[in-house]
Formats: C-alpha cells, structure tokens, sequence
C-alpha cells in the first residue's frame, strides 16, 4: 500500500519573545534529536555493521557539526524562534547549494533537509515516526525527497519500496535502501500528486517502473520477473570477488568519487581500488565560516582512516561559479562556469590555499598524499599552485612535521587550452584526471545546466572520443597515469568506448581497431554502433 511521506513541520511563532529560552531550547532539542540518531544506530539492523551503518555514523556526525547548530544560534540571537532559525538556516543552505549544477552537490541537499527536519520536530514535541496503517501492512513509500534517517523512521519488517520525486543512484538515501534491499525508483515526476494513501501499489526498481492500482494480470507478471531477480542476484554474488580485468587480461581499476565521509563505505562494497577524486568543498559549504587548519586536517585524518590504507586524490577546493560559500562575497560572474572559481580563487587568495595544503600534510603524516588542482587552463597556474605546495612542505619539515611519502601532484583536465599545453604539463605534474562534465561543455560550448541543450550533444561523439584518444596515447607514451572523473566514467556503454580508446594507459586491443575506423566520422554520435559492437561480443551494457 501507498504511503505519503510529507515531513514538514508548519512554524506558526517566528519572532522569539525570550532569546535565552529559545537558546535553551536549541539545545534540549539538539541533545534530544542526537540521542534519537544513537537509538537509530542502534537498532538490531543497523549495529552489525554494512555501508548503511557507516554512512549512518557519518550522518549522526552532521548533527554534531558545530558551525551548523552555532550558525542556528546566531538566527536565534538575531531574534528568531528555535523553530524559525532552523528553517532560516536550512533555506540559506538550500539556497546556496540549489545553485550548485553538480547532481552530487544536490544530492546532499536531502541529507541537510532531513536534520533541518528532525531538529524542528524534537522543537515541536512532534513524533519523528511516521503513522502507518492500522493493522500495519507491506507499505511503499513516496516523497519528494528524503534523507538516509528519515527512510530509517519506517519499520523495515513493512516497507517494501520508496519512490522519490527526486533522487538518484547516488544519493545517501538510495545507497542505504540499496544496503537493506529496499527498491528505489527515482525522478519520478509528480509522483505524489499521482497517488492516492493506502493505494495498491508495484515498484519494479530493476526497471524504473511504478504501477498504481495494478490488475491482477499485472500482479502474476511481476511475481514471474521476481523469481528471476532471485536468480540473477544469486549470479552476480557470485561474481562479486572476481578481478576486474578485460577479456584479454587487462587490469582495469576501480576508483570511487567522494565529498563525504559519509561516501568512503562505498569503497568496500563497490571493491574499489581507492578514492580517484575526494571534493573537499563539500563541508566549506555547510559552515558558518572558514574551518581553520586543525579543523580541516581532523577531517582529513577521518578520511584517511575510512580509507583504510587505499589511496585517496584529494581535490583542493574548488570553489566559485555554482558553488558558493556563505562567508565569501560571490563574484557575481555573468558566466560562472567559466568565471572566478577553484584555482583562480586559490591563486588570487593563496591563504585558503595554503591552509588546506597545510592541513593535508599534517593529515598524512607521512602517508600517501595526492593533491589535485582543479580548473587549471595553463601550465602556469599549475606551477604557482605546486609552488604553493612546496612552501608548505618547507614550512612543516621545519616544524618536525612527518612529510608525506610518497607526494603526488596532479591536475585536472576540464580547460581545454590544458590539451595544447600537454609537453611541459608532463614533465611537471604526476598524474591527470580528466573532468568530462566540464571538459565537455566547454568543447561545445553548451551550458551542462540548460535543459535546451542537455541532450544536444552525446559523450560517445566521434569528436569527443579522438579528443580523449589522443590525451590518452601521449599520457601512456609519457608513462604518466591518465584516469577520468565524471559522469562519463559511471555508464557501462561509455566505460567500454573509454577502455576501447585506452583511458587510464589501458586498452582492448579488438575495440581499440574497431573505434580506430570511427573518430574521423562527420557522425553526431557512434552510441547505435557501439551498442552493436557490445551486443555482437557478448557485453552486457
């Protein structure tokens, strides 16, 4: 049966009356709303450990985040109810982030919303549980959006699936559902609006399909296709400690992309290699002001230790454009993406720079460190960056601070003035990490963020293959990693097209020949041909 998750609490008080006992209010209903969190941890099906229990551990540490409650307060000393703080704070941060055209960024806006949420209930004395039917049945749930807790107010024992009107594979809620073998089915417009309480409801999520009233025809089908599930899950656990290597024995590593602890449990249960683009801005954004070096380099301790001995590429900030910081003055660009962020900020303001290298040396101590800067469009930027870097090694030597062993240094590829510099980038940086999303609007100069132009030009385009083709013959003759971070690495048609033109110094000798006689074509796109190719050769993509 359906169930509509509507979590919002009204504020009917906006004005404090006496700011002392809001502030003592905050703070019951912090303690309140933080004891509840351990409860939840605590939990029969959540203690014994999995990804869900971790990304629940680093959640709780959200409400422990000492700029987000003392940003809360200051609303309250400003004059507002505890309530109405929350809720100021709460738009302030959605405002910001909702600018954000990274699905990551987003993405995190749930898992804001549902402490947002939580914190104005426990001020209210309202009930954090949903109500369920009465005797309890088999429910799915439908919502808007939600965050990882909110999906953990429902009795598991009823809840047999969640439909979002938002979502995607990527967010919290999604991987902690994953985790209990709850069906997700995300972007499902107007979902709420289409159902009714307690409506008889099918959610197919191995094919993105919602049936509201099924017929009883319906019903026998899905029974069928689920004694197939059965057997194919039983497939793919058994292959799930094979190596990753090609047909023709090639490794092929696995690398995760992160911005939260929350993040790092993926590391095990994707069986990643190790962590290829760690975003540092992400906790930048969620605070009252700049974390100071002992606060960065905490953090960066805690990710090392998720980590668990694999490598981890930390990004330094990248900042400016759609993501912004709510103690910095926005540059109000005409054209953010292409406007002051991420290594220009750092250049022209090289203390944030020089904190958070700081920090990540002392959280090596004497680890692994790689450092990538991103939006570099010169060798230049790149060697006042690296410079930068060296101060700061100085700087700790002669402190008796550990240096990092072995020290990396990379750059990301998204400027595509980057590409003609490739003979002095190589012989100065360690690596490179191609970023496709940005990399890509700029080669056709198509803003990513209209949805005039979402679908106007395809990654498998014969031109954006010979681009990646030749960045990635130089890199392998240079004997200097190559590895590629965004969407386009995500999907199984366009990851074989990247092992087929050699990504990552690898290849597959029969799809390179093939893609060969394809990157001079006048085509828009080479997607048909490949989906051929796969299918004649057994590739499930």
């Amino acid at each position: 049966m359906a169930v509509l998750h509507r979590p919002r609490v009204t504020i009917t008080q906006m004005v404090a009356e006496d700011v002392n006992a809001e502030l003592d209010r905050l703070r019951e209903a912090v303690v309140g709303m933080r004891s509840a969190l351990d409860e939840m941890l605590a939990a029969a099906d959540v203690r014994d450990g999995g990804e869900h229990r971790e990304i629940l551990e680093s959640y709780r540490m959200f409400a422990d985040d000492r700029g987000w409650v003392a940003r809360i307060g200051e609303a309250v000393h400003a004059g507002l109810t505890a309530e109405a703080a929350v809720q100021k704070v709460q738009d302030d941060t959605r405002a910001r982030m909702a600018q954000a055209t990274d699905p990551y960024l987003r993405e995190r806006l749930s898992d804001l919303d549902d402490l947002g949420n939580r914190l104005i209930v426990h001020l209210s004395g309202g009930q954090t549980r949903p109500i369920l039917p009465d005797p309890p049945v088999p429910i799915i749930v439908f919502a808007r959006t939600m965050g990882p807790a909110e999906l953990l107010d429902y009795d598991r024992k009823w809840l047999r699936g969640l439909i979002l009107e938002e979502g995607s594979p990527t967010a919290h809620v999604t991987i902690v559902a994953r985790a209990l073998d709850i069906p997700v089915i995300g972007q499902v417009k107007d979902a709420l609006a289409r159902v009714e309480p307690l409506d008889a409801v099918i959610a197919d999520g191995d094919n993105g399909q919602v049936f509201v009233r099924p017929t009883e025809d319906v019903r026998d089908i899905f029974a069928t296709s689920m004694r197939g599930r059965e057997a194919r899950q039983a497939s793919y656990l058994a292959m799930s400690n094979l190596p990753t290597v090609t047909r023709d024995g090639i490794g092929v590593p696995l690398n995760l992309n992160a911005g939260l602890l929350i993040d790092l449990p993926h590391l095990k249960s994707a069986g990643a290699d190790g962590v290829g683009l760690y975003r540092t801005e992400i906790p930048f954004m969620v605070r009252a002001d700049f974390p100071d070096v002992a606060a960065q380099a905490d953090l960066y301790r805690k990710i090392y230790a998720a980590a668990d001995g694999k490598p981890v590429v930390f990004r330094t900030l990248d900042v400016g454009g759609d993501k912004v910081l709510p103690y910095m003055s926005s540059a109000g660009d005409e054209n953010p993406a292409m406007g002051w962020r991420a290594i220009r900020i750092a250049l022209d303001r090289p203390h944030l720079l020089r904190q958070q290298l700081c920090a990540l040396i002392q959280a090596a101590s004497g680890a692994r460190l790689d450092v990538m800067f991103p939006m570099v469009a010169e060798v230049a930027e790149f060697d006042a960056a690296r410079a930068i870097l060296d101060i700061e090694i100085e700087r700790a030597a002669a402190r008796g601070i550990p240096l990092p062993s072995p020290l990396r240094v990379g750059a990301m590829l998204e400027v595509p003035a980057l590409a003609l510099q490739l003979p002095a980038l190589l012989r100065r940086a360690d690596f490179l990490s191609v970023g496709s999303n940005d990399l890509i609007q700029f080669l056709f100069a198509s803003d990513r963020g209209n949805p005039r132009l979402a679908d106007r030009y395809d990654v498998l385009s014969p031109v954006i293959l010979s681009f990646l083709h030749d960045l990635a013959l130089r890199y392998s003759a240079a004997k200097v990693p190559l590895a590629i971070c965004g969407d386009m690495g995500s999907r199984p048609l366009e990851t074989m097209a990247l092992i087929g033109i050699g990504m990552r110094s690898l290849g597959l000798r029969p799809l390179e020949v093939f893609l060969d006689s394809l990157y001079a074509t006048s085509a828009h796109t080479i997607r048909d041909l490949l989906l051929a190719y796969a299918r004649d050769h057994g590739v499930a993509v």
